[in-house]
């Protein structure tokens, strides 16, 4: 399917990922290149046997790249990918699904200590030199997470991990995921999709770590948002779309929820106009959850899995989408 190590046209492109140097690190023998613009990605993608890719993708490129074969996603949502159109075209796709999964488990716990424990506020104490005193207030003090639980929509790798990391601060779990017969994967309960408007209500914190479909776009809307408790927290780690941006701005406004913690948004990056920016019960990060210095160690790991069985002629790909 595609041509020996040798003689295979290998091209990666992304603007900040050093995977070029990194896979010419491994000694590997073969030849490549890195194209660290989009000019350059479409300059060099007519000769193209294997494109390692993502944010410069776009399916309209298919028609620029007679030679292509394989695309391995460096992310772990393959949205921006015609799945129908490169089947059409011949061309196989694998996600980077996993390359990212300890980094963002990772995340989302630290998101849900943050706002535990009131980091975002020491650190504006901080800022100002304020020592802050004892609390008499009980409601105003910060939180222990034992016995309180945990709702993660997406029991994938990625909430399989956090919902370990959380019963390890003896939180209760409950898991919803696509197919609930796939396995508690560390959770305590493990429900589907259609169940999640009846568990609300049973969370203290709701985290996403679910892929972005048609199913998950717009989840977390209005409606879902007053079946919370009003104490309820909210932590987006899946995709912006996931959440009706308008109507979580609105609940922590009236305090139909307590809090939030952001790493994804609607349009990226956010505006500088959003409200979110100004609200004192949302934590902001700047989708970096992913962000690790494994990352392309991990992506290249799939990658050379990929061509390997690829070489011997195995039809399943490892994180195959086509």
């Amino acid at each position: 399917m595609i041509s020996p190590k040798d003689r295979l046209n290998l091209l990666f492109a992304h603007s900040a990922y050093q995977l070029g140097p990194r896979f010419a690190a491994r000694e590997t023998g073969m030849g490549f290149a890195h194209a660290w613009t989009r000019e350059d990605f479409l300059a060099r993608l007519p000769e193209a046997e294997v494109v390692v890719a993502s944010g410069f993708w776009e399916n309209g490129f298919l028609d620029l790249a007679p030679k292509l074969r394989f695309i391995q996603s460096v992310s772990a949502g393959v949205d921006r990918f015609d799945a129908g159109l490169l089947k059409a075209k011949g061309v196989r796709l694998a996600s980077a699904q996993g390359a990212n999964a300890r980094a963002v488990s990772d995340h989302a716990m630290a998101l849900i200590l943050a706002l535990a424990r009131r980091l975002p506020e020491a650190r504006d104490n901080q800022a100002k030199h304020h020592f802050r005193g004892l609390i008499s207030e009980i409601a105003a003090r910060e939180e222990e997470l034992a016995g309180k639980t945990l709702l993660i929509v997406g029991l994938g790798g990625i909430g399989g991990r956090l919902a370990r990391l959380a019963k390890a601060f003896e939180m209760t779990v409950i898991g919803v995921r696509q197919n609930p017969s796939a396995g508690l994967n560390g959770a305590d309960e493990v429900h589907g999709l259609d169940a999640l408007p009846a568990l609300l209500p049973r969370a203290d914190i709701v985290v996403l770590t679910c892929p972005l479909t048609p199913a998950t776009r717009g989840l977390i809307d209005a409606a879902a948002l007053k079946r919370m408790k009003r104490s309820a927290q909210l932590v987006n780690c899946a995709r912006g779309p996931c959440v009706d941006e308008e109507a979580l701005i609105a609940a922590l406004a009236d305090g139909t929820i307590s809090a939030a913690a952001l790493d994804v948004f609607a349009e990226e990056p956010l505006a500088a106009a959003s409200p979110l920016w100004d609200m004192p019960n949302v934590l902001i990060t700047p989708h970096s959850a992913g962000e690790t210095q494994r990352y392309e160690e991990n992506v290249l790991d799939i990658l050379m899995d990929n061509l390997d069985r690829l070489w011997r002629g195995e039809t399943k790909l490892r994180n195959e989408i086509v």
